[in-house]
């Protein structure tokens, strides 16, 4: 552990968008989880779905639970699984949103990261699973524009 002690507030300007943490829970362990991390985090449930499509875990013929929650800590996505998960799905602990996806992926594949999975359509989203040179994974998404 590292304390840094500043004596100037840092700046630099807000993000525009927050990351979404990610985590995977058991069917078994889901209503424990979600009750206990909305007491610590005062948050909310923002949605809900018991049937959230499976092509945003690897499992395009399936459907699995999906609990999105909101705090002062951000934003958090709970992936209620029996956790059978493809590679990548499962090792990636954040998903980045971004104005335009195809743009991001192709200047992301310039600078030498690996498209995994995807894109795919799901949620209202557009989303790529991709690794980052040293082998981070992380999910990738933009919000599909309504016309």
């Amino acid at each position: 552990m590292q304390l840094y002690w500043h004596t100037t507030p840092p700046s630099y300007p807000a993000l525009q968008t927050n990351p979404e943490n990610r985590v995977y829970v058991s069917p078994e362990r889901a209503a424990a989880f979600v009750k206990s991390f909305l007491v610590f985090s005062h948050g909310k449930v923002v949605s809900d779905n018991a049937h959230a499509p499976g092509v945003e875990i690897g499992r395009a013929s399936d459907t699995y639970r999906r609990i999105r929650i909101s705090s002062v800590f951000g934003v958090m996505a709970v992936f209620v699984t029996d956790g059978h998960l493809p590679y990548p799905y499962g090792r990636e602990m954040t998903g980045y949103e971004v104005v335009n996806l195809v743009s991001t992926l192709e200047k992301a594949k310039a600078a030498g990261v690996s498209v995994l999975a995807g894109p795919f359509s799901a949620d209202g989203r557009n989303a790529a699973m991709v690794q980052f040179p040293g082998g981070y994974i992380a999910e990738i998404h933009s919000a599909i524009s309504e016309k």
